[in-house]
């Protein structure tokens, strides 16, 4: 005697040795013995034997149509002899039964199980819809079949074009587009790129023969097929790309709103201004006079620190007070930027030379001996005679020239008796404005030249920090957020302030120290055209100034959310800023054909060039105790794959000078590092962790 039954999920066939009424002792084809329990079997039979009579079934499957199948079952339950015996004709043979039980068993769109050997047919329109999803299913098979194939010929599937941002920078695993990107990355295995879309120029061939390619050798991931297969044009563009999907994904452009007007009727002020910035800068928040005071018995001047005032042309619930709650930032990267606010909105407010401008201004005045006497706060138009620019002003302007005596120019006299009170504020505050060790760097780029990576060759310019210019401007911005933060504190009224104690820097809405900066509280306030922290305390001090209630009361919920939306947002755009900032230093290497370099060990595996504001790792460096912190080593550039930012580097020797004293607070703290703020449209010293 021979049995069929069912044993976890799978039809078996064999042969019985012992019936003990509950149960069976089978052998199995292949000699193993089971026991198996009567209500499993399915089926009992003498002949063929039980080796053959599966091998027959399943090849006698082939041969039944499923649809007709189902057109004869009943609607009722039914069990598979019964519908073996109304598609044969007649009492089915065991090989028969076998081959409906199995047919049925393969089809569970059609035929439901309702129990062991009984099935169920399908309501019509639960099949159709079934059959429907089986056929989107092959349908869907077919295309990631069909897409991959398109992929490993290096061209981009129309499907994936409107979808280009989420599978670069968010990939949905379930979208077949996803599926098949990760098939082809699977089946190339990380053989090298296309050919032709390596080395596309000139440039890029002689990179290469110098063991350096400008995007990553091989495909190994999603993105870097796609960028072979043109889905972004650059690694630039991927980069920043990524950036906008998070932070800008409607655009960048800005929506229609009223324009601002200055209602109130401010008075002139009767100063002649000018302001410090880098070249490219075009937000100009901050302006500086100089009025002598021959009239007082102390002689001296009235020192005027003039704000930009775009507060006096919206308020925060205005059309462009959202967007610049939206925005809170100015957004840098070398070459361009994203600012907070509409161009024409800067250009009404910003302090250029030639025009009279609203501003907030604090007036010190300054005795003879460089004493502080007083000072005020007034809202005003201010007329701006000059914009003095950093290229210009820094060759006569600085330590050898004040040392030697400076020559003629414009503003001589102004800038020499700023530097010198800044000097008197800087030892009042018992803390170096900046040590001068580290450097800031500018980036310069020509789009108009081919570059290894699309458009764009770079120039980066290195400046030291601490110099005379930088310290009159960081002292005079350090005693305008010192001053108003204050002024409002005393009134009650709320602010954004800039608290630094036992070395950690927040945000916060009650004033604190600053230690950084040895102040008792620091309100941002010197930026308000860049950024919304000073922006919202420029709308609290124009409400002090005028008598009327502020814009954002004590603990109002808009505050408190003002404030952790601008720390997260100003910290990711910062992030984003040194991330363009370490592209574009590999771009330079690139460009240049820079193989080897000097760099300084700040701690485990990690160096920073000595002439670039470039971080590498560098596993092969030695231990600390052969190479402590600050020591300079040399390295070879053996690879940069500018679609991961990276550079494989390697150590090759210690070079023997003296070590280099590293700022212990450079990676934990730079605010404390340094107190410089810069004003250039590229980092400002905000963005850097500064002021």
């Amino acid at each position: 005697m021979n049995v069929l039954f069912e044993e976890d999920g799978a039809f078996r066939a064999g042969g019985v040795l012992a019936d003990n009424v509950s149960s069976l002792q089978v052998e199995l084809p292949g000699g193993r013995r089971v026991k198996v329990k009567a209500a499993q079997v399915l089926l009992s039979f003498s002949a063929p034997a039980a080796t053959e009579v599966l091998a027959q079934a399943e090849a006698g499957t082939e041969d039944i149509e499923i649809e007709f199948l189902w057109e004869v079952a009943p609607e009722a339950e039914f069990g598979f002899e019964a519908l073996a015996a109304e598609y044969f004709g007649a009492k089915p043979t065991p090989v028969q039964a076998a081959t409906v039980l199995l047919r049925l068993h393969s089809a569970p769109i059609y035929f439901h199980r309702k129990g062991r050997g009984r099935f169920r047919r399908a309501p019509p329109e639960i099949l159709q819809a079934a059959l429907a999803g089986l056929e989107k299913k092959r349908q869907q098979v077919m295309a990631i079949e069909r897409m991959t194939e398109e992929l490993l010929a290096g061209h981009l599937p129309d499907e994936f074009r409107p979808l280009l941002p989420q599978l670069l920078y968010a990939p949905d695993r379930n979208r077949p587009e996803t599926k098949a990107l990760e098939a082809a990355v699977q089946e190339i295995g990380g053989r090298p790129l296309f050919p032709e879309k390596v080395g596309a120029d000139a440039t890029a061939k002689e990179s290469e023969k110098r063991g350096l390619t400008p995007i990553s050798p091989t495909i190994s991931t999603p993105v870097s097929l796609l960028l072979a297969c043109g889905a972004v044009a650059t690694a630039h563009d991927y980069h920043l790309g990524r950036f906008l999907y998070e932070h800008f994904r409607e655009g960048t452009d800005f929506p229609a709103c009223a324009p601002p007007a200055v209602t109130a009727d401010l008075p002139l002020a009767a100063v002649a201004a000018f302001s410090i910035d880098d070249a490219a800068t075009t937000e100009i928040d901050d302006a500086f006079s100089v009025t002598p005071q021959p009239e007082r018995a102390a002689g001296g001047w009235r020192i005027g620190i003039h704000i930009a005032a775009p507060g006096l042309g919206f308020g925060p619930e205005s059309g462009l007070g959202q967007i610049a709650r939206r925005r809170l930032s100015t957004v840098y990267m070398p070459g361009r930027k994203i600012t907070m606010l509409p161009p024409a909105v800067v250009e009404q407010f910003t302090l250029a030379a030639g025009r009279t401008a609203p501003a907030v201004s604090l007036y010190l005045d300054v005795a003879g001996d460089l004493r502080l006497l007083g000072h005020e706060t007034r809202l005003e138009q201010v007329p701006i005679v000059a914009n003095l620019r950093h290229h210009d002003i820094e060759p006569v302007f600085n330590e050898t020239t004040l040392a030697a005596g400076l020559p003629e120019f414009a503003w001589r006299d102004e800038l020499k008796l700023l530097w010198e009170f800044a000097t008197v504020l800087q030892a009042g505050r018992g803390k170096p404005t900046d040590s001068g060790a580290r450097k800031d760097y500018n980036f310069s780029i020509n789009w108009d030249a081919a570059g290894i990576d699309g458009a764009g060759v770079v120039t980066i310019d290195e400046r030291p920090r601490g110099s005379p210019l930088d310290t009159l401007v960081a002292e005079l911005m350090i005693v305008a957020n010192a001053t108003w933060g204050a002024l409002l504190k005393d009134a009650g009224i709320p602010a954004l302030y800039r608290v630094q104690t036992a070395g950690k820097v927040r945000m916060s809405t009650a004033a604190a120290a600053h230690e950084g900066l040895g102040v008792d509280c620091y309100a941002w306030s010197s930026s308000p055209l860049r950024r919304y922290c000073d922006l919202l305390n420029q709308w609290q001090l124009i409400a002090l100034l005028q008598g009327t209630p502020p814009p954002f009361a004590p603990k109002s919920t808009e505050l408190f959310a003002a404030l952790r939306d601008f720390e997260l947002t100003y910290a990711s755009y910062a992030e984003f800023q040194r991330g363009m900032e370490r592209y574009w230093c590999l771009r330079w290497l690139l460009q240049a054909g820079i193989t080897t370099l000097e760099a300084v060990v700040l701690k485990d595996a990690l160096v920073r060039a000595v002439d670039l504001p470039l971080v590498l790792r560098l596993p092969s460096l030695p231990d600390l105790t052969q190479t402590p912190r600050g020591s300079r080593v040399r390295v070879n550039i053996e690879g940069i794959d500018l679609l991961a930012a990276e550079a494989k580097a390697r150590f090759v020797e210690r070079v023997e000078m003296a070590p280099i004293v590293e700022d212990a607070d450079d990676d934990e703290n730079p605010e404390a590092a340094s107190a410089m703020e810069t004003k250039p449209d590229t980092p400002d010293a905000a963005a850097a962790g500064g002021l």
